[in-house]
């Protein structure tokens, strides 16, 4: 800690003793002990003569070297002089009690904090910032936005805002025979207008179709309101269409095998789930093994018919045309605007 004048670690009490020769009046130079006399103020020394505290009027400083007696010392009078170092502590902050600094703090070392450090203005790190492994990031209210690993693989527990992207809202992975899987309002609602599934579906005997229907206000809807038509790729081309249908679409022209590996996986884009001016919409790839494990694929579209466009669609269900689905795996997203 800085101070001015002397450290109170090198002490502030400094005492001359001098032998007074017959009528010495003036005394200053080197002492009995050899040091030499100095005082940084008349108002801070004691001038003892033997052993008598004579009082201010009794003598004359002011040369801060020199201290000069009204009345001559008789000879061998002891004349002890106490000097008293001034000093002032420098503007500081208290290592014990902490504080503030108003201005600048530039450190030329490594600056190590064990406690929680708050910045309440923008920070600004121009060599880059690193965190430590299994580190966290996030705001008071949620502390661990985004966590990086020992490996430094970075996982979001939020969804990032302000760009355009998707967002995993929903995996599934299911053998269980079941005749539908739904995703329900839960993933499919007004956060998103536009959602993108890819997935994989094998039906419990040969020759099932992969179909999909909607939700609107939580029921699913059966009715003749869809339209949709795929494009068949094999050894020939063959197209389907079809309006006024109980389903959304039919992935692909004909259908799976019903051994293990005989499904088929879809690449789907659903549009318009909130916007009431155009009708909800899928449209995307599929490739499917037949009977015999032999390979085909589909361009598919479907959507529920203009005069339903006022429909909100809060669900899908995935369904075999007859039977049941034996497997399933598939990831929902969301498309950001």
């Amino acid at each position: 800690m800085p101070y001015i004048g002397t450290s109170p670690s090198n002490g502030v009490r400094r005492v001359f003793d001098y032998t007074a020769t017959a009528g010495q009046t003036s005394f200053s130079g080197t002492d009995n002990n050899s040091q030499t006399l100095s005082y940084s103020d008349s108002n801070f020394i004691d001038v003892f003569q033997n052993g008598i505290l004579l009082l201010p009027s009794d003598y004359t400083a002011t040369t801060g070297t020199t201290v000069v007696l009204d009345t001559g010392a008789t000879v061998s009078d002891s004349v002890q002089i106490v000097a008293f170092d001034v000093f002032s502590v420098a503007d500081t902050v208290s290592k014990a009690d902490g504080g503030t600094f108003d201005g600048n703090v530039t450190m030329a070392g490594t600056l190590g904090v064990t406690g929680v450090p708050t910045f309440t203005g923008r920070s600004v790190h121009s060599g880059g910032i690193t965190v430590a492994n299994d580190g966290q990031i996030g705001s008071t209210g949620d502390a661990d936005a985004m966590a990086i690993s020992s490996s430094g693989v970075v996982t979001f527990s939020q969804n990032t805002v302000g760009a355009g992207g998707m967002d995993l809202l929903y995996t599934l992975t299911s053998s269980s025979s079941v005749t539908s899987h739904d995703i329900s309002s839960t993933y499919i609602n007004s956060t998103y207008d536009n959602y993108s599934l890819v997935g994989y579906f094998e039906g419990d005997a040969d020759g099932r179709y992969l179909q999909a229907q909607v939700f609107v206000g939580g029921t699913v809807q059966t009715g003749n309101i869809y339209g949709f038509s795929n494009m068949y790729f094999d050894s020939g081309d063959a197209h389907s269409n079809a309006q006024g249908e109980p389903n959304l679409v039919t992935f692909t022209k004909f259908g799976m095998g019903g051994e293990d590996g005989e499904g088929t996986h879809i690449n789907a884009v659903f549009q318009n789930a909130n916007n009431t001016q155009a009708p909800f919409s899928v449209s995307g790839f599929a490739t499917r093994h037949s009977d015999g494990a032999n390979h085909a694929g589909a361009v598919f579209s479907g959507s529920m018919l203009v005069a339903n466009r006022a429909n909100v669609v809060n669900g899908l269900r995935f369904k075999m045309h007859s039977g049941n689905i034996n497997y399933a795996k598939f990831k929902l997203y969301g498309l950001r605007d």
